[in-house]
């Protein structure tokens, strides 16, 4: 069983090297162990791959992905920041303040960090440069703020991981994503805060009541989409499927209907990017299905949980140990496929120690958004790069207080559960 393991790990570690794609990667390492195991690998594997993606559940990435497509295409992000800067712009560092709190806005509407910074960012980076505030400080905050939208939901990794886990309901995922979410934005504010401290930025003014009327009602469409899907999951009017099929048709209402942002020559571009995204996402969870199969057969999980028992039985030491290997993880691995492949791995260890799955899993996509902002993989760090046209070494430099307030959030929820459990628990969707 050992040496299947280690099939798996040295095949998978060289196809990365080679940079081969990670889903063939994942299928060519499968393919291995189950031939090391004897069995045969074309049937194998096209029949777990296969069964990997046939969920319902799974069915809620596209219309979600479509949804965020449209509302980053759709003026959405503009009216999201006139709202956050007339609600908290008047705070010292006002822009600082409103560049996260717009990203937490339009992230938990449209469910894609990618999306929040290229959005945001857009509008934001320039307007903080001409403020006073440094490129790559302004940057490295649109990057690393665009990542509370994984957390706060709806969040299609959020559904990746319920798919993985195998008994996690979406809808309690989505709840217990809310806090956390909300802590890490303010975590990211205060650190932001603390650096402006040395800078030489310009104030903004105060907002009037009625520019924060006129704000709220230009937004209240498009926030209107978080009641919606929340609302109608939470309610048990929908399940996350027909509540992201719901999103995606009044997003493309909102957005070409009624803001009339999104014109019937950009539709086209907007559906195959939205395919493109689905595909890759379907395909990784088919590879990692097999990949899955073949490591709970030669009993890899239990080999692991025993490792880490070896090391100490309690459970705040194994759940460190856990976040430090997904930390590293997360910085040589993209989020989906971390997810997929070390969920069915430490869910088993963790849940044994008495630590709860929904839980676990907010700890888990909290650490791996750090990841999203570190070289050599980190795609947010990248789009801010590319969007506020900075070296990635200047920004990778001004993210470290943003990495501190991002670790200070993660140490927080893992020792204090019931920011994660109390809404779950509260509402029992």
């Amino acid at each position: 069983m050992v040496d299947i393991g280690l099939i798996l790990l040295v095949s998978f570690a060289a196809c990365l090297l080679l940079n081969v794609p990670i889903v063939v990667a994942l299928a060519l390492a499968s393919a291995l162990g189950v031939w090391a195991f004897g069995g045969d690998p074309a049937s194998i594997i096209a029949a777990r791959m296969t069964g990997g993606v046939d969920s319902f559940a799974l069915l809620a990435i596209p219309f979600f992905v479509l949804a965020g497509n449209l509302m980053g295409r759709g003026g959405m992000a503009a009216r999201l920041i006139d709202l956050a800067s007339a609600l908290v712009g008047r705070f010292p560092g006002g822009l600082a303040c409103v560049n996260t709190v717009a990203c937490m806005l339009f992230g938990s509407i449209s469910g894609s960090a990618a999306a929040a910074v290229s959005s945001i960012g857009g509008a934001m980076i320039p307007g903080m440069v001409r403020k006073g505030y440094p490129r790559a400080f302004a940057t490295a905050l649109t990057a690393t703020s665009a990542t509370t939208g994984l957390i706060i939901p709806p969040s299609n990794i959020m559904i990746v991981y319920s798919v993985s886990a195998g008994s996690v309901s979406i809808a309690s995922l989505f709840l217990a994503g809310v806090l956390p979410g909300i802590l890490v934005g303010i975590c990211l504010i205060v650190a932001a805060l603390i650096a402006i401290r040395r800078m030489d930025v310009k104030p903004e003014a105060a907002a009037s009541l009625s520019e924060v009327l006129v704000a709220l009602r230009r937004s209240v469409l498009s926030l209107a989409l978080i009641v919606i899907v929340l609302g109608g999951i939470l309610s048990g009017l929908m399940t996350a499927t027909e509540a992201a099929a719901i999103a995606a048709a009044y997003s493309f209402i909102l957005t070409v209907v009624v803001y009339r942002e999104v014109t019937p020559r950009m539709l086209p571009e907007i559906f195959r990017s939205s395919a493109q995204t689905t595909a890759v996402v379907l395909c990784l969870v088919a590879a990692c299905s097999a990949l899955s199969w073949i490591l709970t057969t030669v009993n890899i999980p239990h080999a692991v949980s025993d490792a880490l028992l070896g090391i100490s039985s309690q459970p705040l030491v194994v759940l460190l140990i856990i976040n430090l290997i997904l930390i590293v993880v997360g910085t040589f691995m993209d989020m989906t496929p971390a997810v997929l492949i070390f969920t069915p791995i430490f869910l088993p260890v963790v849940t044994g120690l008495g630590i709860n799955e929904i839980h676990f899993g907010i700890i888990m996509i909290a650490n791996l958004c750090i990841g999203l902002c570190t070289p050599p993989v980190g795609s947010c760090l990248f789009i801010g790069c590319g969007v506020g046209k900075a070296s990635i070494l200047d920004v990778s430099r001004a993210m470290i207080p943003f990495f501190a307030a991002m670790i200070v959030s993660l140490v927080i929820l893992s020792l204090w559960p019931a920011l994660s459990l109390w809404l779950p628990a509260l509402v029992r969707p």
